[in-house]
């Protein structure tokens, strides 16, 4: 059984290799890492060609995990996603054709362009890690993450993930564009390996992924910093700005993101930091603002840090 130790160690080597294909987001990198010790689904939303689907398909071949992608389109139906039975003519009956969720990583690649019932089909299987199929619940494989992206920029022809499903992923971040040396970095790997593919090596496998799970489990939270965590969550539904505000799934996800967050620094037990530095990747898809601010993007992140600013943080020894 992995001690926290050896999470934190596995962790960064990890990251080390997912950094041989992507360059210059350890912050993005460690979160996301993070989020899978603490077995969370991710959305991503930012503008195309920042490598969306690159750093999804590099964390699921150094941790040794089953990856399928599946682009979302606006005439892609749930069958599409869940799969179905199929009548078998050769002999005479009905056989079970699993679709593309049936994986470890499923990327959704812009999520928002198919429709809301295709939409639907994942949300069973990103809280209770099933399918149901013609009745039948089918159990998807260990560990199951559903890694999806959206394009903030392009509004024509999709549609908005509904309150219930953006709940459901645990973190909302954004990748950003490469400041200048490190885009002359991409440069250079590209001219010297002579082909557009980055060969990682597999660090981990899935059995192993779990074990680490289960060793964040043991990372010690105090009491006062649940009470920070759950006054954090509450004061979101206080602001006069919110309609609603974010719901026990999201202290829920403060409480797992901050024991994986310590667990990779190597630490056994949860500080104020490791809370704090996920406010906004937690709260921020949670919140729903007043009309009269939907206009204003800057809206949200400001009532969170005014939670921020107005919750005590308490000193723990």
């Amino acid at each position: 059984m992995p001690d926290v130790a050896n999470v934190s160690k596995i962790g960064k080597q990890v990251i080390a290799e997912v950094e041989r294909a992507v360059v210059g987001k350890r912050t993005l990198l460690e979160m996301m890492m993070s989020a899978l010790l603490a077995g969370g689904h991710i959305l991503l939303e930012d503008y195309p060609g920042l490598g969306k689907t690159l750093v999804a398909r590099s964390f699921a071949k150094a941790l040794g995990l089953q990856f399928k992608r599946i682009q979302f389109t606006p005439d892609l139906l749930p069958g599409d996603i869940t799969g179905g039975y199929i009548f078998n003519r050769a002999k005479n009956k009905f056989e079970l054709r699993k679709g593309p969720i049936f994986a470890n990583i499923l990327l959704a690649d812009e999520i928002n362009r198919a429709s809301p019932k295709t939409q639907s089909a994942l949300l069973e299987a990103m809280q209770e890690g099933q399918v149901t199929l013609e009745g039948e619940t089918l159990p998807l494989p260990e560990p199951f993450l559903v890694l999806a992206t959206q394009n903030p920029i392009e509004y024509e022809g999709t549609f908005p993930l509904p309150e219930a499903q953006l709940d459901r992923f645990m973190l909302k971040l954004k990748v950003g564009y490469p400041n200048l040396e490190e885009e002359k970095l991409i440069l250079r790997r590209r001219r010297e390996r002579k082909q557009d593919e980055v060969i990682l090596g597999t660090i981990t496998k899935a059995g192993q992924l779990l074990e680490l799970r289960a060793a964040v489990e043991t990372v010690h939270v105090d009491a006062d910093l649940e009470g920070y965590i759950a006054s954090l969550v509450h004061a979101t539904r206080k602001d006069r700005r919110v309609a609603v505000g974010a719901s026990p799934r999201g202290s829920l996800a403060f409480l797992k993101m901050a024991r994986a967050n310590a667990a990779l620094d190597g630490r056994e037990y949860v500080t104020p930091d490791d809370i704090k530095r996920y406010a906004v990747p937690i709260l921020a898809h949670r919140i729903i603002l007043q009309p009269e601010f939907w206009m204003a993007n800057s809206v949200t992140d400001e009532v969170i840090r005014d939670a921020m600013e107005k919750t005590p943080v308490p000193v723990i020894k």
